[in-house]
């Protein structure tokens, strides 16, 4: 059942999710292609909003505050998974594989250099910190339409 809450944390998280990839951006190798990169984090961040904070928006500020930093987290791991999947992909059209264990291994291998990539101390803070306001604005929302 759509809540304004629901539609309130998909357009935070969208939001915290797009300026994150932005931020995430300077700390890969240079001359990486990211096409819609910024666009897909957003989506993703849109749905994870949607379905993780949306419903537990209402219980409080200080659950709002954890529940924004919990869908951060998840929308992290998320699109780690996403986007190293995709960079599998890619890679297997160019027959680089010679197997499909060989495949599937290389996701958890670019799963980890995008990981180590995501560790720097801005990407966290704009993730961890828009993860907190965007939960507040969902709490936000669900106290203001009930």
């Amino acid at each position: 059942m759509p809540t304004a809450a629901k539609l309130f944390a998909a357009f935070a998280f969208a939001i915290v999710a797009f300026f994150t990839a932005e931020v995430f951006k300077p700390h890969m190798p240079e001359g990486t292609q990211f096409g819609y990169f910024s666009l897909v984090s957003a989506l993703i961040g849109a749905i994870c909003g949607w379905k993780v904070m949306g419903p537990e928006a209402g219980r409080g500020n200080l659950m709002a505050l954890s529940s924004g930093m919990k869908t951060a987290l998840f929308m992290a791991l998320v699109a780690l998974f996403v986007f190293s999947t995709y960079e599998m992909l890619r890679e297997a059209f160019r027959p680089s594989y010679s197997g499909p264990m060989e495949a599937v291994v290389a996701i958890f291998e670019f799963a980890v250099d995008y990981f180590v990539a995501f560790l720097a101390w801005d990407v966290l803070i704009v993730l961890f910190v828009g993860g907190a306001l965007a939960g507040s604005f969902s709490e936000w929302a669900a106290r203001r339409w009930r």
